[in-house]
């Protein structure tokens, strides 16, 4: 699977992905992410990538043109492509639409993102990330992406944080990229019955006379009973 990122932060992302399962994924050659800097798009030689919004109102929003121009590089789009898919008024996808792939834009108002919808997009070959920043991003980009997605009813900044959030739930579910893919199967399994865990030492004392012990029964070896317990028995002690 690729991943790109659109950004006109192209270095914010640096430290995260050059760390932990995402750094071992691509040495390893299971995902490959590409950083696109927005203003490398920009029509006029001071990279201008945002512009005061018609109408008037507060901040400064992108500008469609380098969106475009960035979108149309990376699907290796031609003229003769882009009028082909502006002549096909059956067309309910964006000017961009390819087979096995999606171009996401990252928007507090879009789909909320879900592990279901991790898991339906790990599917594709290719996924596309648009972070805006500013005020927003010029309307007519919903002519070029295929979704929104959100990863919660909050506002940041800019895109790059939720967009990483969407490569690393995605891409963790690429064959391999966890090493051993039993271990995705127990985690989900974990995550969905919520059972407290513990580790060593099996009684910690914060202070002189407070004592946190671990479930008796985890201590037990009893497999039977330590199962029946993570099934939800805990719930009631």
């Amino acid at each position: 699977m690729t991943f790109h990122l659109i950004t006109i932060f192209p270095h914010i992302f640096d430290s995260y992905l050059s760390e932990s399962i995402l750094k071992r994924a691509q040495a390893k050659k299971l995902i490959k992410i590409k950083i696109h800097d927005l203003r490398d798009w920009a029509p006029d030689k001071r990279r201008t990538i945002d512009d005061k919004p018609f109408g008037g109102g507060p901040g400064m929003i992108f500008k469609i043109e380098p969106i475009f121009r960035c979108l149309k590089k990376i699907r290796k789009f031609t003229k003769i492509d882009i009028k082909k898919q502006l002549k096909n008024k059956k067309a309910e996808y964006s000017l961009f639409q390819q087979k096995n792939s999606k171009i996401i834009l990252m928007d507090p108002k879009g789909e909320i993102f879900t592990s279901a919808k991790a898991k339906k997009l790990s599917k594709l070959k290719e996924i596309i990330l648009i972070a805006g920043r500013y005020e927003g991003i010029d309307a007519r980009v919903d002519n070029l992406i295929d979704e929104k997605i959100s990863i919660g009813n909050y506002i940041l900044s800019g895109g790059e944080l939720p967009a990483l959030v969407l490569i690393e739930a995605i891409a963790r579910l690429a064959p391999g990229v966890l090493g051993n893919q039993n271990s995705l199967q127990e985690e989900t399994e974990a995550s969905n019955l919520e059972y407290p865990q513990y580790t060593r030492p099996a009684s910690f004392s914060p202070i002189k006379g407070i004592n946190w012990p671990a479930p008796e029964v985890l201590l037990s070896g009893h497999h039977k009973k330590i199962k029946e317990w993570q099934k939800g028995k805990w719930l009631n002690g």
